[in-house]
């Protein structure tokens, strides 16, 4: 079998042709980027052993296992990320966020920066790698999740902090926290699509909201005053999560459209002493 008759069994399986082609390069040991030499090896055979590794994965991905998970890896704001079943697979949608974040804390000289729920680390680890001055916290009720962005800080050499807590239990003060929460809906129709992923990191509560506003009540407590709190939620919960904030007190309340032109992030500024 050739690279070209491989790539014709995966779209026999339902695989689309670039997650293939990843995987194709994956059990070659190539880098996820090397398309182009699929293109110019494509009458070459890949040999038994990756052929069956190659078949075997793409099993997976055609019963709807994330490609990151096959791989192991998953790249965020140019970085690289190690990714399991433990974490979320990083969404291009939370670079949204760390967008943001950056463009806040422009001003603010070695900002003190808390990420909620970290997961990967991707958050945090995307903004301490543009700001090498800032001192960044990450925190996650889940000790596996801090494994793995544990592993991820190690590896990229970024000095962000972890902790395992429940939200803002035990946090300080900061100039911007930040966060991509649950945010899904118990009963919403796009969860079967998710299963693959730890359902805590997606779903709170009958309306997707829980998290989201035990994090808007607590945050005014543990901003500096000027601080910002950036949240990214669902693609219909924008207004509701205004409306969150500006009910706690929050000032500057807006929202931050996603690569799709949908409102995926809201956030809001803290001109209270907290």
């Amino acid at each position: 079998m050739t690279i070209s008759q491989a790539l014709s069994a995966a779209a026999a399986l339902g695989v689309a042709r670039l997650d293939a082609q990843l995987l194709l390069l994956h059990v070659l040991g190539r880098g996820l980027r090397d398309r182009a030499w699929l293109i110019a090896h494509d009458e070459e055979d890949p040999g038994a052993g990756p052929k069956e590794r190659f078949l075997a994965l793409c099993g997976r991905r055609s019963a709807g296992e994330p490609l990151a998970y096959l791989t192991g890896e998953k790249e965020f704001f140019g970085l690289t990320l190690q990714v399991d079943a433990r974490v979320l697979v990083p969404r291009p949608d939370t670079e949204t966020v760390v967008e943001w974040a950056l463009e806040v804390l422009r001003d603010c000289s070695a900002p003190r920066v808390l990420d909620l729920g970290t997961g990967s680390g991707a958050i945090a680890l995307a903004i301490q790698s543009a700001r090498p001055d800032a001192q960044v916290e990450a925190v996650d009720r889940s000790g596996d999740a801090l494994e793995v962005a544990s592993d991820n800080a190690r590896r990229l050499g970024l000095p962000v902090r972890f902790r395992q807590a429940s939200w803002l239990h035990g946090a300080g003060h900061y100039d911007l926290i930040a966060s991509n929460p649950p945010y899904i809906a118990g009963a919403d129709t796009h969860l079967p699509d998710l299963n693959h992923e730890p359902r805590d990191a997606l779903v709170a509560g009958q309306d997707g909201l829980d998290d989201l506003r035990v994090i808007i009540a607590a945050a005014p407590g543990h901003l500096e005053r000027g601080g910002w709190l950036l949240l990214e939620h669902g693609w219909d919960q924008a207004e509701a999560v205004r409306a969150l904030l500006v009910g706690a007190g929050f000032g500057s309340v807006d929202s931050r459209n996603d690569l799709a032109g949908i409102e995926r992030c809201s956030g809001g500024r803290w001109l209270e002493l907290g």
